[in-house]
């Protein structure tokens, strides 16, 4: 019996230093989630300190999350304007999901084009050029006489501050038409519009904002049903009532009427701390 004990003892103590001589598995922390293509494009290199500086103010992640874009998606941006915030995004993001970018640009079918207008689109085109980082940026004909874009070719539309100068050119009707017809069955139209307060809109719309009531009947009108809005874009401390329009905030800053030279002894302090326009974020789709 003792013996057998001793023995017991031996092969457990042996058991014991095997084991210590086993290497344990080294723990590992799990891989960290890879950035969505959206994270990726936002910290783009291409895009400068000023436009990621207004990412605060026109909340992109959250904006597009509630406009439904997804990945693969063949997009069009209408009227990028100048600073063509939204196609430093929108034009990389079709290119990392397999998806396709288009915007407008000025109507070169039409013989009365100015030749700043053609330089607005050729400076544009020259901007999105690489496609290693923005893929192939298609460009579409869109102005008062431009004939109509493909039909059913687009999933998502974005029409982000346009409407006021729609307005102003007589040119909501034709426009939405237009986008209607572009749109697939079942595609978005995203809009996104300075807002004026609730009340009589004046049509010509001079100060750059427009009553939500006033967009959600014109585009209606033209088909689109409302799908849902957001306050995303809301901003409580936009007065509406500034001395040169939506265009005395930031980022265009005006201190003079349209046409004048600045004005160097404006003081910008009040309108600079107000920040963006405030703005209304809508939702449409094309039935079917």
């Amino acid at each position: 019996m003792k013996s057998n004990r001793s023995l017991g003892v031996v092969l457990a103590v042996a058991v014991l230093v095997l084991a210590g001589c086993s290497a344990a598995p080294p723990v590992t922390a799990p891989p960290a989630a890879a950035p969505s293509a959206l994270q990726t494009v936002l910290s783009g290199q291409w895009r400068s300190a000023e436009s990621i500086a207004r990412d605060g103010a026109r909340r992109p992640v959250e904006s597009l999350a509630f406009w439904g874009l997804k990945p693969g998606m063949t997009i069009l941006e209408v009227q990028p304007g100048a600073a063509s915030w939204w196609t430093e995004i929108l034009a990389p993001y079709a290119r990392l999901t397999g998806g396709t970018f288009y915007a407008t640009g000025s109507d070169l079918a039409n013989p009365e084009l100015s030749e700043g207008a053609k330089k607005i689109r050729s400076d544009f085109e020259a901007k999105y050029a690489d496609a290693a980082i923005f893929g192939k940026v298609n460009v579409v004909n869109w102005g008062p006489k431009s004939a109509p874009l493909p039909a059913n070719a687009f999933d998502w539309v974005l029409v982000a501050r346009s409407f006021h100068g729609w307005m102003g050119q007589n040119g909501t009707e034709k426009n939405l038409a237009d986008l209607y017809r572009a749109l697939k069955p079942g595609g978005i139209l995203a809009i996104e519009q300075h807002r004026a307060n609730p009340g009589e809109q004046d049509p010509k719309a001079p100060q750059g904002y427009v009553t939500e009531a006033y967009v959600i009947a014109a585009v209606e009108s033209a088909g689109f049903k409302l799908a849902a809005k957001s306050e995303l874009n809301a901003n409580s401390m936009d007065t509406k009532d500034h001395p040169f329009g939506v265009w005395t905030l930031p980022p265009t800053r005006r201190t003079s009427p349209f046409g004048k030279p600045d004005d160097p002894t404006f003081d910008r302090s009040k309108y600079d701390a107000i920040g963006e326009s405030d703005r209304m974020t809508l939702r449409f789709v094309k039935p079917g």
